[in-house]
């Protein structure tokens, strides 16, 4: 049974140790794993994208964690299935002192009643609940169960644990494949594991008919001809030009190149990743709005996906392009970095230290300090940087937006002073 089971399936792991991509949760000294092999695990969510193993996860730390593992699907599971898993953990409990952990896989689809059965045992512990969701559970799971777990963010697979996933189903199936293909098969998988395993299983297929020796044919007839053509050099060649004519506010180019990479199987979230850099690196206070476009075209892309995704990506590559421009961030971020790297003073001025304390102030911390709403226009003069450190790290750009906004700042500073407001 083994043998035909899919490689997504056949490889799962069975131990932390095999665990492939999530090194910062489970890794050696990862913290969910000591949690779990000190038998001190809490309830939590699981967040993270598909195909980056929270299922695995749960039922491996679970078991490190010496719990009876049962798993509901929120989408097929109702509260009455809910109460039915909590009463048999309660009896479990009672009876063979064991504790349950209860895995909800997509826990952000339950509904506030089923999700608000959960809080009495999670809060007393009767049940570790583990919820594993793709979406963001600051808005999809309720607040009260959002407070009685902890959350852990699962990350896309890298290129290099594509690559080790891959690897491990070629030995198990006893294949290898051209350097071409494994390029093009991990870059297309967009960090999901089991999708590059799944497509992986479909090109073996293929190959078997020469010699196990999986081919760039084979991965393209695997994913119906979804696959990047370019090679690595002009991918990242057209990446660039992309950002590079968005910098350099053409928009037929951008466009241009938006497309060429969309048409060639580029990731619409790698490139959506990339115009929210941009927004910040090229354009920053210039155009207070572009990261906002660029921010909402990639939670866009998450959740409409392709292809209709590529009509927000144009939307937000056409706007950024026509923004006006300015790096005064960049500059101001690399100069500060460069100062604090140097060994600049990190000592905070004893005016600014918190003074909420008992005997805060017989130490000298917060005495002094100058309460800025307390003063006309809400602001007033002093120090906020360590001694010795100068400023004009931040040197705004000539842009009529950022202009704007300079202006009004230094008017402020310039033309209110004066005692505190009565």
């Amino acid at each position: 049974m083994r043998r035909i089971a899919p490689l997504a399936e056949s490889l799962r792991p069975r131990s932390l140790d095999e665990v492939v991509g999530q090194d910062h949760l489970v890794g050696v000294n990862g913290p969910l794993r000591q949690l779990a092999e000190s038998q001190s695990l809490k309830s939590l969510i699981l967040w993270g994208p598909a195909g980056t193993g929270k299922t695995t996860m749960a039922r491996l730390v679970a078991e490190a964690a010496g719990l009876h593992f049962v798993t509901l699907s929120a989408v097929s599971s109702g509260v009455k299935d809910v109460r039915e898993v909590i009463e048999r953990a309660r009896q479990r409990l009672a009876e063979q002192g064991g504790r349950t952990c209860l895995f909800i896989d997509e826990v952000h689809r339950f509904n506030k009643s089923q999700q608000d059965l959960l809080l009495p045992v999670t809060e007393s512990g009767e049940v570790v609940l583990i919820g594993a969701t793709t979406e963001n559970p600051y808005f999809e799971v309720n607040a009260a169960l959002l407070s009685r777990t902890t959350l852990w963010r699962l990350k896309p697979h890298t290129r290099e644990s594509l690559t080790l996933l891959v690897e491990r189903g070629l030995v198990a199936r006893g294949a290898t494949i051209d350097a071409e293909a494994l390029d093009v098969l991990v870059q297309s998988a967009e960090g999901d594991g089991r999708g590059v395993l799944t497509t992986l299983d479909v090109a073996l297929v293929f190959a078997s008919k020469h010699e196990n020796v999986v081919t760039l044919e084979d991965v393209g007839a695997a994913r119906d001809g979804r696959i990047i053509h370019q090679s690595q050099d002009s991918h990242y060649d057209q990446v660039s030009a992309l950002i590079k004519s968005i910098r350099g506010s053409d928009p037929d180019a951008a466009l241009y190149w938006l497309v060429t990479l969309l048409e060639a199987g580029e990731s619409a979230r790698f490139l959506a990743r990339r115009l929210v850099i941009l927004a910040s690196e090229d354009i920053g206070i210039a155009d207070g709005n572009a990261l906002l476009t660029a921010e909402a075209a990639a939670r866009a892309v998450e959740l409409v996906g392709l292809p209709e995704a590529r009509l927000t990506l144009a939307h937000a590559t056409i706007r950024l392009a026509l923004s006006p421009k300015s790096n005064s961030v960049t500059v101001a971020l690399g100069a500060v970095t460069a100062a604090v790297r140097a060994g600049a003073s990190t000592e905070v001025p004893a005016h600014l230290r918190d003074g909420h304390y008992r005997a805060a102030s017989d130490l000298g911390h917060g005495v002094g300090y100058a309460y800025p709403h307390d003063y006309p226009g809400n602001w007033v003069e002093q120090r906020y940087l360590p001694d010795g450190v100068e400023a004009g790290f931040y040197v705004p750009s000539g842009q009529p937006g950022e202009s704007r906004m300079v202006e009004i700042w230094r008017s402020i500073q310039e033309g209110i002073q004066g005692p505190p407001v009565e």
